[in-house]
């Protein structure tokens, strides 16, 4: 009898460069190198290789497979929903616009941008949000799985400024804003 063979999550972040790329997708380990390869150099590339040796699952929608999709608020277009930036195989944005649907993304979390100075703490950020959100001093920060250091500034928490790379991939910026997690404790805290 032909058993499939499981690999662990240890097992699969070992093939995290481009040379040897795994990424888990929704159940399976899918081996990327082939096409890593023949898009060497490629920007839309640069999401898979962050994402080499990682679960990918949550970019696509459990029933169809595709890419998932949400309601832009600003446009009322529907987008490809790619946190991570646009990568190959999915076509630049649709400019038709859709019917009325839902302003958040998948999974119902809410989205919020800011614009901060480099030189600020988290903290001192913090301080300015709580403007808009009374509770924030009850939520954990993170970046990438990663708690932040509240007394340190993004730089200090390795979240370095990549405008300059952006420029030089002639990406647009707007597309690959560092994102920041703030998860709920539930202690309803108030500054």
């Amino acid at each position: 009898m032909n058993r499939p063979k499981y690999f662990t999550p240890a097992e699969v972040s070992a093939h995290n460069v481009a040379e040897d790329l795994w990424v888990c997708f929704l159940g399976q380990v899918l081996d990327l190198t082939d096409l890593a390869q023949r898009h060497k150099g490629d920007p839309l590339m640069l999401p898979l290789l962050e994402s080499a040796g990682k679960d990918i699952s949550s970019w696509f929608d459990p029933e169809t497979k595709d890419v998932r999709r949400f309601i832009d608020p600003v446009t009322q277009c529907r987008r490809y929903y790619t946190p991570r930036g646009r990568f190959v195989h999915v076509p630049p944005q649709a400019h038709a616009r859709t019917g009325p649907g839902t302003s958040a993304p998948p999974g119902g979390e809410t989205r919020a941008t800011a614009s901060v100075c480099g030189e600020e703490t988290l903290q001192e950020i913090l301080g300015r949000y709580l403007t808009y959100n009374s509770h924030a001093s009850s939520y954990t920060w993170t970046h990438g799985g990663v708690a932040l250091d509240m007394s340190r500034t993004l730089e200090e928490n390795g979240l370095h400024d990549d405008d300059l790379e952006l420029d030089q991939l002639r990406l647009d910026r707007e597309l690959f804003s560092p994102a920041l997690l703030l998860h709920f404790n539930d202690d309803l805290t108030e500054a």
